[in-house]
């Protein structure tokens, strides 16, 4: 058996590549949680790595925001803050509220197809495997994401594509430190019949002003549930 910590250089960049994709989930499913010190030791224990394919994963991270990187001090995972999950919201409304409206432009029967198979996928799969008390379901993160990006790939513009993902990725961590306590509060699904129905009818308004409302009342839920847990930290 190979030790991944000395595989031999022409593995290098797949390593990293490995380490990366492994740290980004954690951090986002808040397995590494906001604020944390991420010590090389532990990171190469954890991992199974060496430090080369570390560092150039760390530092790839660093550049999309979820990992702090400080000369003498190392890294750490980027805190969350209300001001952070306000200005995430705000830009994926304008950004996404664009390439639904430009996806609907560019509308296909091949397109709305494909949006009609995504929302029939999500609808079908529970959001915790377990009814009584949250359990998340992976399968419902994937087509959910999958839902969202059908309704702005048909846009045109694999630039905006790009950065709406990295958008969804930051705001997923928010929702995931949160979603415990508030997934019975929202009807998500009918927000998402909503949004699929005005798409359908060729109503660009409505279907951009339903999309954006869908973010935004995520983001209050969230918010209020920050603010609860500082002010029980306070008490």
């Amino acid at each position: 058996m190979i030790d991944p910590a000395k595989e031999p250089p022409d593995n290098a960049t797949t390593l990293a590549t490995s380490i990366y994709e492994r740290l980004k989930n954690d951090i986002l499913a808040a397995r590494l949680e906001p604020g944390q010190k991420l010590s090389l030791r532990f990171l190469m224990d954890q991992y199974g790595t060496g430090q080369t394919p570390l560092r150039e994963a760390l530092n790839r991270l660093v550049i999309e925001e979820l990992v702090i990187g400080r000369e003498q001090r190392g890294f750490s995972v980027t805190p969350i803050s209300l001001e952070e999950l306000n200005e995430l919201t705000r830009t994926r409304c304008w950004v996404e509220g664009l390439g639904l409206r430009e996806s609907m432009q560019n509308a296909t029967p091949a397109w709305e197809e494909a949006l009609l198979v995504a929302h029939h996928r999500l609808a079908r799969t529970p959001r915790s495997l377990n009814p009584e008390q949250f359990e998340d379901n992976p399968a419902w993160e994937v087509l959910h994401r999958a839902f969202h990006d059908r309704l702005i790939e048909n846009c045109a513009s694999r630039p905006l594509i790009g950065f709406c993902m990295q958008l969804a990725d930051r705001l997923y961590r928010y929702r995931m430190i949160s979603i415990r306590k508030v997934f019975r509060v929202r009807k998500v699904s009918a927000e998402h019949d909503a949004i699929l129905q005005a798409v359908l009818s060729h109503d660009q308004e409505q279907a951009v002003s339903l999309l954006q409302a869908h973010y935004m009342r995520t983001a209050t839920v969230i918010e209020a549930d920050l603010r609860n847990a500082a002010l029980s930290l306070a008490g």
